[in-house]
């Protein structure tokens, strides 16, 4: 188990502190809200060159110009990407030039209700995963070259839900949104498996993260009084409080620079340290054995890229 003295209470600068990112090169999905604003405050304070992936171009550049101001870094730029369009993952993706040292795959949808992309996928698991893992295997040339990290913000929600291979989109069974979520979250987890075991000679690692229970644009599909349960769910039997979004995105970027991570992969991080193995009862701690299966992970990967290439093919 990989421990780093970090923990719950830890914020993003202060998992930074002492790290010189000077020269390497950032790309962070979502980083125009949330935790990811704070991800990309605490790369940009430790010098990287920052790219801010977003859907809303404006929003990502009143947060650019922020950032840029806030820490000196004027090395903060804003690129478009909406990752429920396979046409804008391949878009952003063919633009990128040159080295990428960190992927942080931190954008995602939560409980939404019943979508279809444009490819007639549904949406959770269509932005969350095939999102992400099209964007990934897009730059795979430019982690190449320089030994990256990849790191995937999943969740504890990952324990509502394995992925049901037999039908991901719920074309033949009733929609759950909360299982949908799960499910896309435990995928974040199982291709860091997959990456791991394909790419270990090619010096990219992958792990993935829960980075905690916090307030953010996240919940926007959620009721008022959904939000308040899920707050109250936080503080109950699992002893969990909620995070500010600082502390959210603290586990993200130990992840991404802790020197104790150097060639891991396919790793499950919480409150900045690696998490156990999930005790059933417990809603909100540790990793399923299910989101660890190497079987699974393979299976998933397959699937994932059949997907892709008979969607280029038609």
């Amino acid at each position: 188990m990989i421990t780093t003295g970090f923990g719950f209470d830890t914020t993003a600068l202060e998992a930074v502190e002492g790290v010189d990112l000077s020269g390497r090169r950032a790309i962070v999905t979502g980083g125009a809200s949330g935790i990811g604003v704070e991800t990309v405050r605490a790369l940009a304070t430790a010098g990287a060159e920052v790219t801010i992936a977003a859907r809303d171009v404006d929003a990502g550049q009143r947060v650019a110009s922020a950032l840029c101001a806030a820490t000196g870094n004027k090395k903060i730029t804003v690129a478009k990407l909406d990752l429920s369009s396979q046409a804008s993952v391949t878009a952003f993706a063919r633009n990128w030039d040159g080295p990428l040292h960190l992927l942080i795959n931190n954008a995602g949808v939560m409980a939404t209700p019943l979508t279809r992309t444009a490819e007639g996928w549904e949406l959770q698991f269509a932005t969350n995963h095939f999102g992400h893992f099209a964007l990934t295997l897009g730059l795979f040339n430019s982690l190449r070259a320089e030994g990256a990290r990849v790191v995937n913000v999943s969740s504890s929600a990952h324990l509502m839900g394995e992925v049901v291979f037999q039908d991901i989109h719920y074309d033949r069974r009733e929609y759950d949104r909360w299982q949908a979520y799960g499910q896309s979250k435990t995928a974040n987890i199982l291709f860091g498996i997959e990456a791991g075991r394909r790419w270990a000679s090619e010096g990219i690692t992958m792990n993935a993260l829960m980075p905690g229970s916090i307030a953010t644009n996240l919940q926007r599909h959620l009721t008022q009084e959904e939000l308040q349960e899920r707050i109250r769910m936080s503080g109950g039997a699992s002893g969990r409080r909620m995070k500010t979004p600082e502390q959210g995105a603290a586990t993200t970027l130990v992840v991404a620079t802790s020197p104790l991570l150097e060639g891991v992969s396919g790793k499950y991080f919480d409150d900045c340290n690696e998490a156990a193995p999930h005790i059933a009862g417990d809603p909100r701690r540790g990793v399923a054995a299910y989101a660890q299966d190497p079987e699974a992970a393979a299976q998933l990967w397959k699937l994932t890229e059949e997907t892709l290439w008979s969607l280029k093919a038609a």
